[in-house]
């Protein structure tokens, strides 16, 4: 179904959506027309926008947001490298809580296993629901960050935000943490040795935590992941399996900062839009 076919409300929660990411210029953004027999909807007056322009992207939306224009080809699959499914048993609410707790305050918090502990302010273990559906990975702390035991809380967490708004949750209801806990200093990438040194601990977040969807925010974070050396352009967009968990990797909100083109924002809430159907936030399965 495309977004000339949805019903007019979903259309303007689509625009709404779109909107918020920057996507002015859409076909989803333009207003639904008025049924037959039906007057337009009023025209905003004196530059002040229509009130669905100004909810806040990080506010849930009550409606799904997305509907998939066709099923997901299963030859878009990636056959990227991926480890054996996880052997444990799925936990319950309270027990993730408490592994995970545990975690981060006997082993991450006063972890010395590299030198990123000789630089760091604190560790950001990462933060989020512990029954998440999806889980977010960037590829480390910045200088707020750092500063802050937070991810994401500067500008690209900002912009983080609102992508994650834009699929109709709130950041309260994902999990987003990095492939390292300690800022590299003056934001370099991670060392191989740091992030071999590190990763562990990320494993055993999803682990515990179980997602139903991984989305890498950058490319340090997808190499990682699915052990590849593909370029962004080549890994973006299409599903990859990790360790029976679909994984899609997109854009880093700090690259779009960069390049906040047209072409770039759409790419990245294309990606969006297929984790989206995947989790159930669409009309049609994708999955």
């Amino acid at each position: 179904m495309s977004h000339e076919e949805l019903p007019a409300g979903r259309q303007r929660l689509i625009w709404t959506a779109e909107r918020a990411f920057g996507l002015k210029d859409t076909i989803a953004n333009k207003r639904p027309s008025p049924a037959k027999g039906q007057s337009a909807p009023a025209t905003p007056q004196d530059g002040h926008a229509h009130r669905a322009e100004t909810k806040p992207a990080g506010r849930a939306v009550d409606v799904p947001l997305f509907s998939a224009s066709e099923p997901e080809d299963a030859s878009a699959h990636s056959d990227a490298f991926s480890e054996a499914p996880f052997d444990s048993p799925v936990l319950a609410t309270a027990q993730k809580r408490v592994q995970l707790d545990v975690m981060n305050q006997t082993e991450v918090h006063d972890c010395m296993k590299c030198g990123l502990s000789r630089t760091r302010t604190h560790t950001v273990f990462g933060e989020g629901d512990v029954d998440a559906g999806v889980f977010f990975i960037g590829e480390g702390p910045g200088e707020m960050e750092d500063q802050t035991g937070r991810p994401f809380v500067g500008r690209a967490g900002q912009l983080l935000d609102k992508m994650i708004g834009g699929m109709g949750l709130r950041r309260e209801q994902v999990f987003i943490a990095n492939i390292v806990k300690c800022r590299p200093p003056d934001n370099r990438q991670p060392a191989p040795d740091e992030v071999e040194t590190c990763t562990p601990y990320l494993v055993r977040q999803l682990e515990i935590i179980r997602p139903k969807v991984i989305v890498t925010l950058g490319l340090p974070s997808a190499k990682y992941m699915l052990k590849t050396r593909t370029s962004m352009g080549q890994l973006r967009g299409r599903w990859h399996d990790w360790r029976g968990i679909r994984l899609m990797p997109t854009f880093h909100p700090a690259y779009l900062l960069r390049a906040y083109t047209p072409e770039n924002r759409r790419a990245v809430w294309d990606d969006l839009k297929k984790v989206m159907s995947v989790l159930g936030l669409g009309d049609a399965g994708g999955g």
